[in-house]
């Protein structure tokens, strides 16, 4: 069960829209949350249209899940490299990690299901087998996912000890006077906005991001863009942060956003971590995708807006 006080900034919000924001649902799981007698408002079962009051008490407690069967899909994927602890992946912009409420199939894990079978990690349950750390839908880039549990394990404390080698690039608006600098700003949900992260000093994480500058102009900066921390949209919202949003960013950015790059111009380009059966260290890079250049050339370079 979860528990919230409404504050001031919820007044007359209504309930089904209150209920989304802070269980991550949709809003018609929400309605149905709702309607089923699974959510109360100070004790009480209410409507979904019901507006909330400033000091109202909302209970939500969420039935367990029905047993999903994640079905493969021969869905073609861009494979880095491969051996029998892991494998790494080519992501490209648009396609989801794993599989979700209301999305369950043309995931990153319905393909990896296809190509590996049996021989993925379980440690991560049935929604995410395999899956070590992930990328936004409309970030493109290089994913490793882990073929066994030792190995799952073994990388995981990489991740954890912030000892894995997450390299980014990105293009974010605006310019810089410092060719270098590092973002030091704690992270965690939105306290309005439920959906959304956000710098703050409330049930935030850590969150540590170094950039370095490779190219400005024509109100654009390209950037590199490397993480020390690992928290959720980090990049996207660190650089929002400190007035420079990262490029066609529909959430943290302007709203009137860059509909030609179909979300973030987000590419994760390198990462390097230590093998869990050979102990030695490797790296893996991949090329900038075609609307990352494309964007550049004629933003950056040629301020073709």
């Amino acid at each position: 069960m979860n528990k919230f006080t409404a504050e001031k900034a919820d007044e007359t919000v209504r309930l089904d829209t209150f209920v989304a924001e802070n269980s991550e649902a949709t809003r018609s799981y929400a309605t149905k949350l709702i309607s089923d007698g699974f959510v109360t408002v100070n004790g009480r079962v209410v409507a979904k249209n019901y507006k909330l009051k400033c000091g109202d008490t909302v209970e939500i407690t969420l039935p367990e899940p029905e047993p999903l069967t994640i079905e493969a899909e021969n869905i073609p994927l861009n494979i880095v490299y491969e051996d029998s602890d892991l494998l790494i992946v080519n992501k490209e912009k648009g396609m989801v990690v794993h599989p979700a409420a209301g999305n369950y199939t043309g995931t990153l894990v319905n393909a990896l299901l296809y190509h590996c079978g049996d021989s993925l990690s379980g440690i991560n349950g049935v929604m995410r087998p395999g899956i070590l750390h992930r990328i936004d839908k409309d970030t493109s880039g290089l994913l490793l996912v882990a073929k066994n549990d030792n190995a799952h394990r073994f990388l995981s404390e990489q991740i954890k000890e912030h000892s894995f080698t997450r390299e980014y690039e990105t293009v974010v608006y605006g310019g810089f006077k410092e060719t270098e600098g590092t973002i030091n700003a704690p992270i965690g949900r939105h306290p309005v906005k439920r959906k959304e992260m956000a710098v703050t000093e409330q049930n935030s994480k850590e969150a540590i991001t170094h950039f370095t500058v490779l190219e400005s102009g024509n109100g654009f900066s390209h950037l590199k863009v490397r993480l020390e921390t690992g928290r959720t949209h980090q990049i996207r919202v660190h650089m929002a942060f400190i007035g420079h949003p990262v490029a066609g960013d529909a959430v943290y950015g302007p709203k009137k956003v860059i509909t030609e790059l179909n979300g973030q111009c987000l590419h994760a380009r390198k990462i390097g971590f230590i093998h869990p059966t050979t102990k030695q260290y490797m790296e893996f890079s991949s090329e900038l995708p075609a609307y990352f250049t494309s964007f550049l050339e004629r933003k950056l370079s040629n301020g073709d807006f």
